[in-house]
């Protein structure tokens, strides 16, 4: 299986015949929206440059201001929180739940004060948090609720698509993501006001676009007296090109989803009966897209076990594994530079959430975008060989 294929190629080439002539700019863009709205179930689809700009975006569109706390998990990249702080406004981190490694309602609500705002939950590694219990928060404290679905394309909690909870969902198309132009984001909603913001946040503030991308026309734009922008905004935009490739990864998005699933099927077997790891826990009523296949080593000393484990993996033919980020107020960033800012009320320091600290040195990430499955056998096979060999 090849991840980039003839279509994609196809679909490249022919935006770059266009020469990108401002007469034939978004036709892939329009098209690749339409799909996306089509197979994720929404009305409004917003493309980015990539899955930062799209949260950035929503806290913009949903008027959280300066000032306005919004709550996060701290296991994750920080690009969750690093878009809260461009907004202006505070990130307050909440714990996650030692099992499924997701956001846990309990702290979220622990967490709340008069001024929260949002929350932004993280479908971590292909997996949905428990979105009935965050909805009913949300809905008891009338705060705004933003999908970071970056890792998890196609995953389902009770029966119903991850991405279609939020007030935005917003999806990232990096490199290592299910779908990928190397770099891109998408945006979506089904509120046609916040719609409309967004699209002209990321389309420097201009008048003619909408909800719906919308068209500046020739007239307009030779005119003296138009007048551009309307709003506050950035250029996020999306280039054709990459459109171009997306489209054609969404056409081919059940092929590419499934490929992970099997992966994910064959270090299941392989880690089968060890004590020595723990995966991350999928409800029954969940589908776990797995843009990783996480665990956790099950030892009292992971500061030498995870090095040891890692080492003996890559000397039996293993091609590594990665750690989970580390927890995002524990960067230099946080605990040196935002720490320090005026409005901060959590201490950035060991403790805050206890759960989190407990998993992020224990994480062990095995990568699914293998695109033969030969390979990934092999791989499942030397991390079976390798569990029987590590001694504790």
């Amino acid at each position: 299986m090849k991840r980039i294929t003839d279509l994609e190629k196809k679909y490249v080439l022919d935006a770059l015949d266009n020469e990108f002539a401002t007469s034939k700019n978004s036709i892939y863009t329009n098209k690749m929206e339409s799909k996306f709205a089509e197979i994720f179930k929404h009305d409004f689809c917003i493309s980015h440059v990539n899955g930062t700009a799209t949260m950035h975006t929503a806290l913009h569109a949903l008027g959280v201001n300066k000032g306005d706390e919004v709550i996060v998990p701290p296991l994750t990249m920080s690009s969750t929180s690093l878009c809260v702080l461009q907004n202006g406004s505070t990130p307050v981190f909440a714990d996650v739940d030692k099992e499924t490694f997701n956001i846990d309602p309990k702290s979220i609500r622990e967490k709340i004060t008069d001024k929260t705002k949002a929350i932004i939950t993280v479908a971590l590694y292909g997996l949905s948090p428990e979105y009935d219990e965050i909805l009913q928060i949300c809905k008891e404290h009338n705060l705004f609720l933003i999908e970071d679905n970056a890792e998890c394309f196609l995953g389902y909690y009770k029966n119903k698509l991850v991405g279609t909870f939020g007030d935005f969902s917003s999806y990232s198309f990096q490199a290592s993501k299910h779908i990928s132009c190397g770099e891109g984001g998408m945006l979506t909603t089904n509120n046609e006001e916040y719609a409309n913001k967004a699209r002209r946040f990321t389309s420097l503030g201009y008048a003619g676009v909408s909800a719906k991308q919308g068209k500046i026309t020739r007239n307009d734009i030779q005119d003296p007296n138009y007048n551009r922008h309307v709003a506050v905004g950035f250029n996020y935009r999306m280039s054709e090109v990459q459109s171009a490739v997306i489209l054609g990864q969404l056409e081919r998005i059940k092929e590419l989803v499934n490929q992970r699933l099997e992966v994910a099927k064959l270090f299941d077997e392989a880690i089968e009966g060890s004590t020595l790891v723990t995966k991350q826990h999928t409800p029954k009523y969940c589908i776990n897209s797995y843009w990783a296949y996480s665990m956790i080593l099950n030892t009292d000393t992971p500061q030498t076990s995870w090095y040891e484990f890692r080492d003996l993996f890559q000397k039996n033919g293993g091609d590594g594994y990665y750690a989970a980020w580390k927890l995002t107020y524990e960067e230099p960033l946080f605990k040196d530079v935002i720490q320090n800012q005026e409005g901060i009320t959590q201490k950035y320091e060991e403790g805050l959430c206890p759960n989190a600290e407990f998993l992020q040195k224990r994480m062990i990430q095995l990568k699914t975008n293998y695109w033969d499955l030969d390979e990934a056998k092999e791989q499942a096979a030397i991390l079976k060989k390798t569990l029987a060999e590590f001694k504790r």
